[in-house]
């Protein structure tokens, strides 16, 4: 942790919204690009979205696997300087024609996987042998997790996508004689996903490395909840309410909020903490030591969930049905204490229906909670997420986030009259009320100020992020390299100085 500044601010901004040529963000220049414009602008967060593979409709939050990383944010560029592609390997594979301020899943999913190929087919007979111990290492040391994950991917990709459950039976549940049968039979593609991940790990903690040289910490992000159709869940089906088949028994969701009138019905398998604490919660444990290896500082999505969850019976239709059942509380992060000391580089995401005992559970980790100035607006009374009304330095203070619109989007769609308390509250005119919110974070108490790349670029509804409960059209979202201005350089590092971060 950054521990000479006592106050820090930064930019959230999911890789695959950094400027490439290839039809998504990647982890070549536009990445190393915006850690120089962190640097430049007098930054020292960032903060990124889960960092794994993702499956249908494209969520970070919905990932096939808790440990894995993104394959398709690995760099082509760092693959042609390795020589494992060529030029003549990208002309031979036609490149559709990228919107460079969207990404485009499907069509990015097909033209990687086959230079992918192409470099997986180059790897075995590469000339330098320390790249090929380094890559041996790696799974050696991962086995763990990658084991799984590998054998897993590759089943999908023998039954067509399908989830795990429309497996045969031998692979659904293998014991140790299918597992080396399958293991066997699908050899070559589970040494494809290993080497992915081997790639992607590779380029990650390169670019790691370049930011934290830099004295800029990275806030990563895990979903409390696993995907059904993961290597989690298909490899560890004893550790979730799951009935003899496989299926959810009971599925997570959030009760009517903000967001919905009939609540969230987010579908995934609830875990079996009694499972989980009999084994002193290794799985956690593994999860997190790994999710460290690669960021700085932890939040933890749907924080709440720890102190009580909420249940749905899987065959409803919306989440109102649902029940609070309690959680592990504060067993589950006195297990992680003991693995992994007193002061837990975690960031609680404190958001929606918070109680007493979510905020005891929170405080008694010293665990930062999450203030989204969007929400201090939504009326004109008083409200928790006014600056003027933090407690407490102990917070982090965001413009919004990724399910939220953006700063302009939101502004735009506010009945006038809290349009107007916005204006008096920030002596301002209300043109640049992106900018203006950063600056209302920047001004607070809170000890970390972040805003999403969208505010700092003043843009409007058009690049969303996230829609909760959308069901397309989301995650898509990239900028241009020409939108770092030098102004905005300027602009942003001259704010962070006024305000002591």
């Amino acid at each position: 942790m950054n521990t000479a500044k006592e106050r820090l601010s930064g930019i959230l901004v999911h890789p695959t919204s950094f400027p490439s040529p290839y039809g998504i963000g990647e982890l070549g220049t536009g990445a190393y690009e915006f850690i120089d414009f962190l640097e430049a602008s007098g930054q020292h967060l960032w903060q990124v979205l889960p960092l794994g593979p993702t499956g249908f409709g494209d969520s970070p939050y919905q990932g096939f696997s808790a440990f894995a990383g993104q394959p398709l944010i690995i760099s082509i560029e760092d693959l042609l300087e390795l020589k494992l592609l060529t030029e003549e390997d990208l002309n031979s594979v036609p490149a559709p024609k990228w919107d460079p301020r969207q990404v485009d899943y499907g069509a990015v999913l097909n033209y990687k996987n086959e230079l992918f190929h192409l470099a997986f087919a180059a790897f075995p007979t590469y000339p330098d042998i320390m790249l090929l111990e380094e890559y041996e290492a790696f799974c050696a040391e991962n086995s763990f997790w990658l084991d799984d994950y590998a054998l897993f991917m590759a089943g999908k990709d023998a039954h067509e996508g399908k989830c795990w459950l429309d497996w045969e039976d031998d692979l659904q549940t293998p014991d140790a004689v299918s597992r080396k049968k399958w293991t066997k039979k699908l050899s070559e593609e589970i040494k494809y996903y290993k080497f992915l991940q081997f790639m992607f790990r590779r380029q990650w903690l390169k670019l790691k490395a370049y930011a934290n040289e830099r004295e800029i910490e990275i806030i990563g992000d895990i979903p409390i909840f696993m995907s059904l159709d993961s290597a989690d869940v298909w490899s560890h089906q004893e550790l979730f309410q799951l009935d003899e088949t496989g299926h959810p028994t009971s599925v997570a969701g959030v009760p009517p909020d903000y967001f919905s009138a009939t609540g969230q019905l987010w579908g995934n398998p609830l875990y079996d903490w009694a499972a989980h604490k009999k084994d002193g919660y290794s799985w956690w444990i593994s999860r997190i030591r790994s999710q460290m290896e690669l960021v700085d500082y932890l939040r933890i999505d749907h924080f709440r969930g720890f102190e009580a969850y909420w249940a749905v019976p899987a065959d409803e239709e919306t989440a109102i049905n649902g029940k609070w059942v309690k959680g592990p509380r504060e067993d589950f992060f006195l297990a992680l204490q003991k693995e992994f000391g007193k002061n837990l580089p975690i960031f609680a995401e404190d958001l929606g229906i918070i109680t007493p005992e979510v905020e005891w559970l929170r405080d008694m980790f010293g665990f930062p909670g999450m203030k989204v100035l969007q929400f201090a607006f939504q009326g004109t009374g008083e409200s928790t997420y006014l600056p003027h009304q933090f407690t407490t330095t102990n917070c982090i203070c965001y413009t919004g986030t990724h399910d939220n619109d953006t700063t302009a989007g939101w502004y735009a769609g506010l009945p006038e009259e809290c349009r107007d308390k916005i204006r008096r509250y920030g002596n301002t005119d209300g043109g640049s009320v992106s900018l203006d919110f950063i600056r209302f974070c920047m001004g607070s108490i809170a000890r970390y100020a972040i805003f999403p790349i969208q505010d700092l670029l003043q843009l409007g509804s058009e690049a969303r992020m996230n829609t909760p409960g959308a069901a397309e059209g989301n995650w898509m979202f990239r900028y241009e390299a020409s939108d770092l201005a030098a102004w905005r350089i300027g602009w942003l590092k001259a704010t962070t100085e006024l305000f002591g971060r």
